[in-house]
């Protein structure tokens, strides 16, 4: 069986689940990324092999004797020359750019929403609710409960909605922290959805307690410059580091040495929302507590009170005094740690994530020829 990936962009940093898709699935799989006139086929030239051409084409060809193919033929070109089984798109958004292909192209397809394409008001819009890609999918993946409802209510039938969430990179699992320092760390764009700000103010409160106290925010974004300027004003340059985009092995690090991941995602203003954040899924397997709100897929994978501490979205005070608890009482972080591992080993692993993907896309193909039969 051969899949074939759309993905609207190269793998980002960020995009962690994607790579994962690429990697893990066990079939073939064809990675296309871009949008529109920019698709194109990893590890190919072109999107379709490239004909052997007389001279005489070849001469008439670079004569300006050619116009140039609209990209929607050049991909339903490319799927009619590699027949691809069943076609995975990433992103609702993108799964609606590419309906004039998936309308022409008789492959069966799977739209995995990730997070902004299923919240976000003015997208939504702009994609006409996902009526078409609801109508011509044959399953719509959800990465949170709360999305899945979401979904459900813009018009997607409960029978195509299927709740997948991530899982984390195997070799977070196999760290043991060792809970030696009084640092935070967060990592994740700075983006109002994740609100780091918030975080930051938070853990400004707890240095009037533990002025020894470290916290690190990895990443980058549209607020990293605010988040500086706030720690600037506020005199805890000292206390505060941003390293900017690290590496998964420096992420493994900082876990080992942390006593809490620490994430404050809110509701942005024009609706934007997270999936399930894999970072927190990282977090909670390396063995450290997570310290985050009551966010879209968050409560789905962290218990609060067992696994980590959570928060109404925009509680500073809240946030700190879930800090302050854990540097109180390192062995209750021990126990939320090493509960939180257990847990997500045990019901979010990245090896269900793919199962359940694979199975599903499997399914999809059976289901699919069994109709032609018919």
């Amino acid at each position: 069986m051969t899949i074939a990936i759309f993905s609207p962009t190269d793998v980002a940093y960020s995009e962690t689940f994607i790579e994962a898709h690429k990697l893990y699935l066990k079939q073939e799989v064809l990675f296309y990324y871009g949008i529109g006139d920019k698709i194109q086929l990893e590890g190919a030239d072109s999107l379709e092999p490239k004909k052997k051409l007389s001279t005489f084409n070849k001469i008439k060809n670079k004569i300006g004797g050619k116009p140039k193919q609209h990209w929607t033929l050049n991909v339903i070109d490319s799927l009619k020359h590699y027949k691809p089984d069943v076609l995975l798109v990433e992103y609702g958004t993108h799964a609606h750019r590419l309906l004039p292909v998936l309308k022409k192209v008789n492959i069966p397809f799977v739209v995995h929403f990730h997070g902004y394409d299923a919240s976000v008001k003015s997208v939504i819009e702009s994609c006409g609710f996902y009526k078409e890609v609801f109508k011509r999918a044959n399953t719509i993946i959800a990465v949170s409960n709360k999305m899945k409802k979401m979904l459900n209510t813009l018009g997607c039938p409960e029978n195509k909605l299927v709740y997948n969430t991530y899982g984390p990179r195997p070799k977070f699992g196999e760290i043991t922290p060792n809970f030696n320092k009084l640092q935070f760390i967060a990592v994740g764009r700075f983006t109002e959805k994740k609100a780091p700000h918030l975080t930051l103010l938070s853990f400004k409160s707890v240095l009037d307690y533990y002025p020894k106290a470290k916290l690190i925010m990895a990443g980058k974004g549209e607020l990293l410059e605010v988040c500086k300027e706030l720690a600037r004003h506020y005199h805890i340059l000292d206390s505060v580091s941003f390293p900017g985009i690290i590496s998964p092995e420096q992420f493994r690090n900082y876990l080992k040495e942390s006593l809490a991941f620490v994430q404050h995602s809110v509701t942005a203003s024009n609706g934007d929302m997270e999936g399930t954040p894999v970072a927190i899924l990282e977090a909670s397997i390396s063995g450290i507590p997570v310290i985050a709100t009551k966010h879209a897929g968050i409560p789905d994978v962290i218990l609060d009170g067992e696994t980590g501490l959570l928060c109404e979205e925009r509680d500073v005070v809240g946030m700190t005094d879930n800090m302050l608890k854990v540097l109180k009482n390192i062995d209750f972080a021990k126990q939320l740690g090493q509960a939180g591992k257990v847990y997500i080993s045990e019901h979010y692993s990245l090896r269900d994530h793919i199962k359940v993907l694979q199975d599903l896309l499997v399914s999809v193909v059976m289901n699919n020829k069994k109709k032609l039969i018919e």
